[in-house]
């Protein structure tokens, strides 16, 4: 079967930047967002005014699914053409919209707020309720940490050339970056992208160490541009923070990922009690590569060794690959997977002009996703592939919930993408015809734990930091490169020879408008999924249906009540944790066994 590199968005809205339709609908938004904040402000919270909550509800989820069609569209014009500058106009114009839209939600939260807990209780017992009180609840509480209206306002406006335009500016600064490269004789100007995949997944290491000193040097270059851009970002929300009252910047990021600060603590704590054979395995990586410690840019290199030569992926051999071992766990996965193939959902090619990295975004109105990535046929590659068609699979399962059950957060978003992964990755390992293969399929998957246990603590540690140092005035460029490499060092136990000093410049995850600390939830992630794997490989075919129901419910409880209902385990203490990490630890074991013959 063959599949298209490139996804299919015409059948979104036809015409891409100059899409009459894409027009059309955010006109609609406008209005419907208009109609909203009358109905929202002309409700009187009673009981007896259920049936008019129920319509304003319905209201609101016509305008969240329009809004997220329509954003997730523009972004994806963004993606495929960081050069599409009408793309850029028309992000401005449905941002524009946000303000209103957020006032009307600010009285609607007040107005829960200001609700007795008698009344409150008797409004959720009526039937349209029910299933959605967890969302209500929240937004209730939500509510009451919130200024007048016309605070709200001010601050939500403000926003749009504050948090959000800061956001927006580094991206545009990522789009003027290329990263010369000499390739047959020739120097190529290589996107942020593709230098990325090259500098990292190579297997001559002169030429990773030479895209790697290319690279650091781009970001250097551009790296006042970004000093202001992340000083005015988290100092905008920090600002925020404090007109609400709020003193510690994780309460957010906590209340968005409705996970408990023990609980974050706990999973750091444990990990950090577990890093040495990590560092071990660091060590034996860079050990075969000729080296007595690991370089930054070797970290995700393969291993060849003997006369290995390395398993790679056409696209349509990657799809056929997942499909084909998604079945063995879910064919419900396998089915959707085929379904996204074949509708062309997916943004593969290998091309100058697109954005870095890889995501999934949802179109609720379609009822469909797209996944955006650069593929270069490697098993690292299949892996981001898997990852984000888990994603995709995730929402499929959600369709058919009010929106406000499907406002899932990161933490646990990560589980399907991370579970998927795993599947891949287990199943090329077994598909493994010698020790070399083994052993260069087996650092493949540890470079998933290395990258969760060692460089995203390091972001966690990093962004600590800057967000303390932020509070006490701007931050030199200096200082963020020094507090990097410190958190590097610290994250990594020492077991680096070379360090990133820009990689704080280089992450998009610093620079997110929406979500902030966008670096924990991977990580969490990556342990839950590996909770959930192992209670999967135990249950065999009766798992599929429990696994739906886990993921249907990610967004209606709070993480530590999901872990609980579905895996009867206590996340707040350390046992959950070390049994993930413990999985981790047996395969550094088998790969410091098969690897010791080659030293």
């Amino acid at each position: 079967m063959s599949y298209s590199l490139n996804w299919d968005l015409e059948s979104i809205f036809p015409g891409g930047s100059h899409s009459d339709a894409l027009n059309q609908r955010m006109k609609q938004l406008e209005d419907q967002t208009n109609e909203y904040y009358q109905r929202v402000t002309k409700w009187s919270p009673s009981s007896d005014n259920a049936e008019q909550l129920k319509a304003v509800l319905q209201l609101q989820e016509m305008i969240t699914n329009g809004f997220t069609q329509c954003n997730s569209y523009i972004t994806a014009l963004l993606s495929a053409n960081v050069n599409d500058s009408d793309a850029k106009i028309l992000s401005g114009k449905l941002y524009a919209l946000l303000p209103r839209l957020q006032s009307a939600e600010t009285v609607l939260s007040k107005k829960f707020a200001e609700i007795s807990d008698n009344d409150w209780n008797q409004m959720l017992s009526h039937g349209s309720f029910e299933t959605i009180a967890f969302r209500l609840n929240e937004i209730r509480r939500d509510g009451s940490q919130l200024l007048s209206e016309a605070e709200e306002n001010i601050i939500n406006t403000l926003s749009l050339d504050g948090l959000n335009a800061w956001s927006s500016h580094y991206d545009t600064i990522v789009a003027s970056i290329s990263i010369p490269f000499e390739q047959d004789g020739q120097v190529v100007e290589l996107s942020a992208g593709q230098a990325f995949n090259k500098m990292m997944g190579d297997p001559d290491p002169k030429v990773r160490e030479t895209l790697f000193a290319a690279w650091e040097k781009a970001w250097k270059e551009k790296a006042p541009l970004f000093t202001d851009t992340l000083n005015h970002l988290d100092g905008f929300r920090l600002s925020n923070y404090e007109l609400h009252g709020i003193t510690d910047f994780l309460q957010k990021p906590l209340e968005y990922n409705r996970l408990k600060k023990e609980t974050l603590s706990v999973m750091w704590e444990t990990i950090q009690k577990n890093k040495q054979p990590l560092v071990d395995y660091l060590t034996r990586k860079a050990n075969l590569f000729g080296k007595e410690k690991m370089e930054w840019q070797d970290q995700d290199a393969p291993i060849i060794l003997g006369d290995l030569k390395e398993k790679t992926f056409s696209f349509d051999e990657a799809a056929a690959f997942i499909i084909e071992n998604f079945n063995k766990f879910s064919p419900k996965m396998a089915k959707f997977a085929q379904s996204a193939f074949e509708k062309s959902w997916i943004e593969a090619e290998d091309r100058p002009g697109k954005r870095p990295g890889g995501y999934c975004t949802e179109l609720p109105e379609t009822k469909e996703s797209r996944i955006f990535m650069t593929y270069s046929n490697s098993v690292n590659e299949v892996a981001t592939l898997a990852h984000e068609l888990g994603h995709a699979f995730h929402s499929s399962t959600m369709w058919d919930l009010p929106s406000l059950n499907r406002e899932y957060a990161m933490n646990v978003a990560e589980t399907a993408s991370t579970f998927a992964e795993l599947i891949v990755a287990d199943a090329t390992l077994k598909a493994a015809k010698t020790k070399e293969e083994k052993i260069n399929l087996l650092d493949t998957k540890l470079q998933n734990a290395l990258a969760m246990f060692m460089n995203i603590h390091s972001r966690f540690i990093f962004e600590n930091r800057f967000y303390e140092a932020r509070q006490e005035g701007l931050v030199s460029e200096d200082k963020i490169t020094e507090m990097m490499v410190e958190a590097q060092k610290e994250g990594y136990q020492g077991a680096l020879a070379t360090y990133h000093p820009y990689f704080w410049a280089a992450k998009l995850h610093f620079f997110i408008d929406d979500v902030p600390f966008y670096n924990f939830p991977y990580t969490f992630g990556y342990l839950f999924s590996l909770g959930i794997y192992a209670y999967a490989n135990q249950k065999g075919a009766n798992f599929e249906e429990e696994y739906i129901h886990l993921l249907r419910d990610t967004a209606s409880m709070t993480t530590e009540e999901l872990a609980k209902k579905h895996l009867n385990v206590d996340l707040t203490q350390p046992d959950f944790w070390q049994a993930g990490i413990d999985m981790v630890i047996e395969d550094i074991q088998t790969f410091m066994e098969l690897t010791e013959e080659f030293i």
